[in-house]
């Protein structure tokens, strides 16, 4: 699954990584990455301990941030679409503050809610409201300035004992400066934190690869394609699991890379 989360961060340009996990996982996560450069990146590590909400992701990265903008994405989300590559790219561009994305939803009440005006201003953001004031559910990508620590520093944890992503939102929605970017019909999110909706994410993920030939999440060629790592690199890392359909994958778009392919045109593709 961190393949998918990591590859929309690559996408977006980002190369700096911190993977946040329990302190039982986080073995797995070392062994699979190392420290990134074999993908052209630089990956780090932290421990959250227990559960403390989402937001808690920024006082326990606060040294990985160090006051520099930055993204942070759940790790059971799950984004595709043509347009998104450079909707990323545009949506960093942009980022004057807070950067949320809005997804319509058939039953947003699971979701955090945006709420918006006829000019697609955002106006309100409610979490899993009984009666939502629209269907754009916010998905779990966000894109903040270096301010996002002291802003996660000051807030009061809820009932739940958690630190609330949407009081993050909130407070710079009160600052004036959190902009709402529509994910659109030629985006497809899924979150897929239970199991009825992990299985449609294969489904989707498995009828995509199947009908289209391209494999989601394949961070391999992303690397290479965003300009990280060669073609030879990103050869010699499907020759290392050459003996595997995805290894076979990765070297097959190394060769057409070598043929000429355009980044341009990949991006626009995926």
């Amino acid at each position: 699954m961190i393949y998918y989360p990591l590859s929309v961060l690559m996408f977006a340009g980002i190369r700096d990584i911190l993977i946040i996990s329990r302190p039982t996982e986080l073995p797995q996560f070392r062994q699979l990455f190392g420290d990134g450069r074999r993908l052209g990146l630089n990956v780090s590590y932290a421990s959250q301990e227990k559960p403390r909400g989402i937001a808690d992701a920024f006082r326990v990265g606060a040294d990985h941030i160090r006051g520099e903008e930055c993204a942070l994405i759940l790790g059971d989300n799950l984004f595709h679409g043509a347009n998104l590559p450079a909707l990323l790219r545009r949506s960093v561009q942009r980022l004057r503050g807070c950067v949320l994305f809005g997804h319509e939803v058939a039953d947003p009440r699971h979701f955090g809610v945006a709420e918006i005006d006829e000019r697609g201003r955002l106006l309100s953001i409610e979490e899993k409201p009984e009666r939502p004031r629209s269907n754009l559910a916010i998905p779990g990508l966000y894109l903040f300035d270096g301010g996002v620590v002291d802003v996660a520093k000051r807030l009061v944890p809820s009932a739940r004992g958690e630190l609330e992503i949407t009081d993050v939102l909130r407070a710079y929605l009160e600052e004036g400066t959190a902009d709402l970017v529509w994910l659109g019909r030629g985006v497809t999110w899924l979150d897929t934190g239970t199991h009825e909706t992990l299985l449609d994410a294969g489904r989707m993920v498995r009828d995509v690869q199947h009908y289209q030939g391209t494999r989601l999440g394949c961070v391999e060629e992303i690397a290479m394609y965003m300009g990280f790592i060669g073609a030879d690199e990103c050869y010699t890392l499907g020759t290392e699991m050459s003996n595997s359909p995805y290894g076979q994958y990765v070297m097959d778009r190394a060769r057409s890379y070598r043929q000429g392919l355009p980044p341009a045109r990949f991006l626009e593709e995926i």
